[in-house]
């Protein structure tokens, strides 16, 4: 074969590996450019800000601002650090910041006792009162049967009867 002839060869050979790579390719844009692309978009979590009451067994007891990246030692440590006094627990309450929504209440009927320790009047005892009675006697039908809970009287009820729900 002569060298004339070797070279056409090759630049045929060329074209068509040309052809079929663009043939390809527009095969393959043509299956791509059907689907829509993949949009990502990236978010920061919601930053709560608010105030906090910090109570009890605090050096300086009070409200103070708080954002939700804050952690419980971070607001005690606003707070003055531990105080010498009180039993060692502290108790955070979150102020209304003027929201016309209600206040969240504790289900009665499914709160752990330490969640229940939060409401006034209702230490550790109380609490787990509250839950021996629920597991003995089942939920509670209506609120006023808290006062069959030994240790809470009418004026306990009374107390949270407000902060309190048997609903969902």
């Amino acid at each position: 074969m002569s060298e004339a002839r070797k070279g056409k060869l090759w630049v045929l050979l060329i074209i068509a590996l040309v052809i079929i790579i663009a043939v390809s390719g527009f095969f393959v844009w043509q299956g791509l450019s059907g689907q829509r692309p993949i949009e990502i978009e990236m978010t920061t979590p919601p930053v709560f800000a608010g105030e906090i009451y910090i109570g009890d067994n605090v050096t300086n007891p009070g409200y103070y601002p708080f954002n939700s990246d804050d952690s419980i030692s971070e607001l005690v440590r606003a707070a003055g650090g531990t105080g010498n006094t009180g039993d060692g627990e502290w108790r955070l309450y979150v102020a209304d910041n003027g929201s016309d929504k209600d206040p969240q209440l504790i289900n009665i009927n499914r709160a752990e006792a330490w969640l229940l320790k939060s409401l006034p009047g209702i230490g550790d005892t109380r609490a787990q009162a509250i839950v021996d009675y629920r597991a003995k006697n089942g939920y509670f039908r209506n609120i006023d049967e808290m006062v069959n809970v030994p240790g809470i009287g009418p004026e306990t009820l009374d107390n949270i009867k407000e902060l309190i729900t048997i609903a969902d």
